[in-house]
């Protein structure tokens, strides 16, 4: 984890994880019982994640409903997150589902992902 300069940064409103625990160099957020953890190595070999670079490429969340995916999408991006592929958005994940794809200014990347809807068949 490159920076630790907004401890809050994970916590985009409504995504659910709230600050769990910080110290000087790691911050862990928790939902439920489960719980994310970041911490910056004291042996950094750069100052941005690469995530196309072996390792960690994204954190996908699941969200209740397309309708909340665009307002997290909204609040993320007032909160300094930019949207990937904005011109294949909502749909960058394909067409048969509801995604928005977010990087924050360390290059670590999220997703967020609605059910798939499956068209209703006529009886």
């Amino acid at each position: 984890m490159p920076s630790f300069s907004e401890p809050a940064e994970l916590n985009i409103p409504g995504l659910g994880y709230t600050l769990h625990q910080s110290w000087e160099h790691g911050r862990s957020w928790k939902l439920g019982p489960a719980y994310l953890v970041f911490e910056q190595s004291p042996a950094l070999t750069t100052t941005r994640h690469d995530r196309c670079a072996p390792g960690l490429n994204h954190l996908a969340f699941h969200i209740e409903t397309a309708e909340r995916i665009d307002l997290l999408t909204t609040k993320a991006r007032e909160n300094g997150w930019t949207l990937l592929f904005p011109d294949r958005h909502p749909h960058a994940g394909g067409t048969h589902q509801h995604t928005a794809y977010l990087e924050n200014r360390d290059g670590f990347e999220i997703e967020l992902i609605a059910p798939e809807v499956t068209p209703s068949v006529p009886r």
